[in-house]
Order: C-alpha cells, then sequence, then structure tokens
C-alpha cells in the first residue's frame, strides 16, 4: 500500500517543495523581524550621536523613546511567538 501511495501522490512532490521552501522564507523572515539586535545598535548610535554633540537631547528623547517601544514590541513578540 505505501508504494501505491506514493506512486498516487508522486505529483504533488513539487508542491510541497515549494510549501517547504515558503516556510523557511517566512522563519528565517520572522526571525529578523523580530530581532532585538538592531533595535538595540541603534540605541547605542543614538547615544554616541548625542555625546558626540551631533544631535541635542530633546532629538535624542524622542528616538530614544521610539526605539524602546519597538523594543519591547519585538521582546513581546517574541515572548508570544515562544521565540525566547
Amino acid at each position: 500500500m505505501g508504494l501505491l501511495t506514493r506512486l498516487l501522490t508522486f505529483p504533488a512532490e513539487p508542491v510541497r517543495g515549494v510549501g517547504w521552501v515558503v516556510r523557511r522564507v517566512v522563519e528565517a523572515a520572522e526571525q529578523e523581524l523580530y530581532d532585538p539586535a538592531p533595535v538595540e545598535r541603534e540605541l547605542a548610535e543614538l547615544e554616541g550621536a548625542l555625546l558626540e554633540g551631533r544631535i541635542d537631547e530633546e532629538e535624542f528623547d524622542r528616538r530614544e523613546d521610539e526605539l524602546l517601544d519597538r523594543l519591547e514590541a519585538i521582546k513581546a513578540a517574541r515572548r508570544e511567538r515562544g521565540l525566547g
């Protein structure tokens, strides 16, 4: 029975392969989307810009709030999805 089932479902193999590829692409995109490292890097760069005088305190505060909100959203989404 296994051989007959395999022969009958063989034409569907390319579709299964495409599905596997799509799942891997979605997983990679989610890992990138929910990666906190880029936001943390931006926070460090922002602090450097403040210390070097390239931005003022008001600009720093505004952008820091935005980045911290993004970081909190990423961490919440990672907890929700069980990513750590």
